[in-house]
């Protein structure tokens, strides 16, 4: 079953990592791309031998090749334009974050459960083999009681005290109330957030961050150091930022029986290892820097789930745990106070 796909937004994330992924994967047909600019849909849909540029979103949800939407707009527009796709009956695969907001995010989740399509979040980490093996030893207690997780997601340049702006970085990134109130957590801390719960299999529950924004003079940070604590007691760290140069981005898992070392695998540009030592376990691997890589097999687990075939790795559900701690966060940095994370009903 080939599925038809719609791009919502003509943005750098779908130019050069998605829809190059898109045209690697089996059973996909890029059909259809929305931009509000007519000549930067039909720019993008040359550029990728896409069919059909549309200036309208109503005109994208209406083409009936469109059978799910990749949504990489604004991170303030992921709400309304989900909720708009699931009431038109396609399903949404959505770049991270999920939302600005806790309630944003939670009505996404009901928008596609009410009309009976698929929600996943673009955590492509999930899809490294690394990462899928730690998930399999953390499931199998290889390193025992686990006592202490921490992940690392950063970069920056030498000699640059604030990080130079971006080539082909959207303005709105600048923008408190469309990017959802933090600028490299939302970034690259998400994915940290998403990848030790998955990794671990626990969630988090309470936090204690320090940033160098969210203050009315800087609303928005470039590094933050953040304590986390699971849902089991287990303690956890995680670090971002855009004015670390020359880091590894790593993950890390401790417990009574030993250790997991991710190195490198933080970030899909990077080379990476996996380092396992405990009272059952020696395991050494390596893996190939493959950018594209991580993007095709999240589609084609998407396609998969569109067709019937298991759910998708990370659902709504894992976004909005996100997005409770992201939002968690962001309180706590700007409070000085540490935040416990509250379930919400959808």
């Amino acid at each position: 079953m080939t599925i038809g796909w719609g791009i919502i937004s003509t943005g750098r994330h779908p130019d050069v990592k998605v829809v190059p992924a898109m045209k690697l994967a089996a059973d996909t047909n890029v059909v259809a791309v929305y931009s509000r600019d007519l000549g930067r849909a039909s720019a993008f849909a040359d550029r990728h031998g896409v069919g059909n540029a549309y200036d309208s979103l109503d005109a994208l949800l209406s083409d009936p090749g469109v059978d799910a939407v990749f949504i990489s707009s604004p991170n303030s527009l992921h709400a309304e334009q989900t909720i708009a796709a699931a009431n038109a009956g396609k399903h949404v695969l959505v770049e991270k974050p999920m939302a600005v907001s806790v309630d944003q995010a939670s009505e996404m989740v009901g928008a596609v459960r009410d009309n009976g399509v698929k929600l996943g979040v673009g955590f492509h980490l999930r899809f490294h083999p690394g990462h899928i093996k730690v998930r399999e030893l953390m499931e199998q207690e290889v390193v025992g009681v686990p006592s202490m997780v921490q992940g690392q997601w950063c970069l920056g340049q030498r000699g640059a005290v604030q990080p130079p702006t971006r080539t082909g970085l959207s303005a709105w990134w600048g923008d408190p109330a469309m990017i959802g109130g933090a600028s490299t957590l939302m970034g690259t801390g998400v994915h940290v957030i998403d990848l030790l719960q998955y990794l671990t299999g626990r969630a988090i529950a309470e936090v204690s961050a320090l940033t160098d924004g969210q203050t009315p003079e800087r609303p928005l940070e470039q590094a933050a150091a953040i304590v986390l604590r699971f849902d089991d007691g287990t303690l956890g760290s995680i670090t971002v930022g855009r004015r670390m140069p020359d880091t590894e981005n790593d993950a890390m898992i401790y417990g009574s029986d030993g250790r997991i070392v991710l190195s490198g695998t933080v970030w899909e540009s990077q080379t990476g290892s996996l380092d396992v030592t405990s009272e059952t376990v020696e395991l050494t691997e390596d893996y190939a820097r493959e950018p594209l890589e991580l993007y095709r097999l999240q589609i084609e687990a998407f396609n998969r789930a569109v067709a019937g075939d298991g759910e998708f790795h990370a659902s709504g559900e894992d976004g909005l745990s996100v997005v409770r701690v992201t939002s968690a966060i962001i309180e706590s940095a700007s409070t000085g106070r540490s935040v416990k994370i509250e379930p919400t009903a959808v």
